[in-house]
């Protein structure tokens, strides 16, 4: 195996990987560590959200059905058809959400760190 002189060849988990200096040197910069940082708690805080969000509407499924049997207008629509539906339009708003963060703060970081390190 050829390595050529601008690598570095590191061993994470347990495997050999080919590193090259830049991408060393992005990894050693601190924009890039307060960038995978907040990239990091961002999408945990979002996931930790849609999984109370997911997981509270099967607990109220599972603990307290005859709150979402109630009917909302005596007819046949009960509380839980827009709480389910919540739920799936909760899902697409935290993307939504993620998304529009991703493609203009990190990505704009991403670009500067690789535009430094040219």
């Amino acid at each position: 195996m050829d390595v050529l002189p601008s690598t570095v060849t590191k061993k994470r988990g347990g495997r050999m990987q080919h590193e090259t200096s830049r991408s060393g040197a992005i990894e050693a910069d601190p924009d890039y560590v307060r960038l995978v940082r907040s990239r990091t708690r961002f999408s945990l805080i979002l996931t930790l959200l849609t999984l109370a969000i997911y997981f509270g509407f099967i607990l109220l499924i599972a603990f307290a059905p005859h709150v979402l049997g109630q009917s909302l207008t005596g007819g046949v629509t009960t509380v839980g058809i827009p709480l389910g539906v919540g739920v799936i339009v909760a899902a697409f708003v935290l993307t939504g959400i993620y998304v529009r963060r991703a493609n203009s703060e990190f990505d704009a970081l991403t670009q500067q760190l690789l535009e430094r390190h040219k």
